[in-house]
């Protein structure tokens, strides 16, 4: 089974070129029909002159002519074939130009009037005109004078041979004008088939120029539709880049005025160091890292060098951790002095009851050697003791001592410290925002920019395009 194919349209669409060839063509068709239908009326016009001008001459020799009509002249060959006999046939001409009436002579003017009419030019018309009334009143001249010389025939010879040579004359003279109009007629006919051709091409070529008229009229508006596009785009663009640019320089002014709090901020801190070096301190700090931003801080905090050296003995990490870590070995020389002070009691009783022990055994049985050593062993034990546990008490107030002043200056610096991390902070912050807006501000200025040279030059371009078809037109 065959599928069905699409249906072809009927309707034709025409274009706009043959929209206009169309009216072109039937604007040519009307001033063809009222050049024709003014030529008819003028045709009119000089046929009724023409009768008019025939009628008054001959009135007054329709009675006289009698004699019957002859045909108007042929072709040029039937002239020429009439000249070649004219010595054999005298008497018959003679008759024969006499005989001719206004009627047939003015037939023959209308006819070569009509020919001239249809030709379509005034000046063909006048011309056959003008040959028409000169045939006539040569022939008007011919017939009265045929007329009255028929009349006496009988008079002379000399008459009759006078009338013939000017009946020659006037043949001659009539075949020399009728084969001029008719060269000038053929002449004619050439020139106005050659201007209808012309007229033709002309017709054609101004349809065409008028088809591309309308072509580069609709590619100018089109043209200017969209350079008023570009222009309002230029101007948007203008617009915001005059805006970015509004933006870029307050954003400078905000730059210059954090670089200002930058070199301030640089300032007081030369002036910090330059104060703790004249105190004989030493700045001590400790990164942090916080698990929730992943950055790390600096935890500053000013001390003596002693104690800075003490820090430095507790080991890495942070200034708690070594303070956590210096009062865990506090409490542990803490215990270690309590258990040494116990130790010191028991030994003192030790040596008491071994004391009170030799003693008795020496007033028994004498001084013994071993037990003055071991006494001598035990005082040394006990000196020993003593002097680590003062030793260690000395240096239990001195690390506290040390511990109270540190976890005042610490007190103080963390506050201190932490109020300039968060300015600190808030600075690099409003820093990396003013950065991050002055390369966007840049780039798009940049880009602005950019775009800004390619309008302009499109706009030349479309500028020198209007130019060409203002030139054009």
């Amino acid at each position: 089974m065959a599928t069905p194919g699409r249906k072809r349209s009927t309707t034709r669409m025409y274009s706009a070129e043959d929209q206009a060839l169309n009216n072109i063509a039937r604007e040519a068709e009307q001033r063809l029909a009222a050049k024709r239908a003014a030529r008819a009326e003028a045709r009119a016009l000089r046929m009724q002159e023409l009768e008019r001008q025939q009628r008054e001459p001959w009135d007054t020799y329709s009675s006289a002519s009698q004699i019957p009509p002859v045909q108007r002249w042929g072709s040029a060959e039937d002239l020429s074939s009439r000249r070649s006999d004219r010595s054999s046939s005298d008497s018959s001409r003679r008759s024969s130009y006499g005989s001719l009436s206004g009627s047939e002579i003015y037939i023959g003017a209308i006819s070569e009037d009509a020919e001239g009419d249809e030709l379509g030019t005034n000046d063909k018309a006048r011309r056959g005109a003008g040959g028409s009334v000169l045939s006539f009143a040569s022939l008007s001249a011919l017939g009265g004078s045929s007329s009255r010389r028929g009349s006496d025939d009988d008079a002379g010879s000399s008459s009759s041979e006078a009338s013939i040579r000017e009946l020659k004359a006037l043949q001659d003279a009539l075949f020399d004008v009728e084969q001029k109009y008719m060269t000038d007629l053929k002449v004619l006919k050439d020139a106005l088939s050659e201007s209808e051709e012309k007229y033709k091409k002309a017709m054609v070529s101004n349809a065409q120029l008028d088809n591309e008229k309308t072509t580069l009229q609709y590619q100018v508006d089109i043209l200017k539709d969209k350079l008023e596009i570009q222009e309002e785009s230029m101007n948007e663009l203008q617009r915001e880049y005059k805006e970015k640019c509004r933006e870029l320089e307050r954003q400078k002014h905000a730059y210059g005025i954090l670089e200002h709090n930058v070199a301030e901020l640089k300032e007081a801190l030369r002036q910090r160091d330059e104060l703790i070096e004249e105190q004989g301190l030493v700045l001590v700090g400790t990164a942090n890292g916080e698990a929730e931003t992943g950055e790390k801080k600096t935890k500053v905090a000013l001390v003596t060098p002693e104690a800075a050296q003490m820090l430095e003995q507790a080991g890495e990490g942070t200034l708690d951790e070594r303070l956590k870590r210096m009062a865990e070995e506090k409490e542990d020389l803490v215990d270690q002095i309590r258990r040494l002070k116990l130790e010191l009691e028991e030994e003192k009783e030790r040596s008491k009851a071994l004391q009170s022990k030799a003693n008795r055994t020496a007033e028994a049985n004498g001084p013994d050697m071993e037990l003055l050593d071991i006494q001598r062993e035990a005082s040394k034990q006990v000196n020993n003791y003593k002097f680590r546990l003062q030793k260690a008490e000395q240096d239990l107030a001195a690390m506290e001592g040390n511990i109270q002043r540190l976890e005042g200056q610490v007190n103080r610096y963390r506050v201190a410290a932490e109020g300039a991390e968060k300015k600190e902070d808030e600075l690099k912050t409003e820093k990396r925002k003013l950065e991050r807006e002055l390369r966007s501000a840049s780039d798009r200025s940049e880009e602005l920019a950019m775009m800004n040279s390619h309008l302009e030059k499109r706009l030349d371009k479309l500028r020198r395009n209007r130019e060409q078809f203002q030139n054009m037109k």
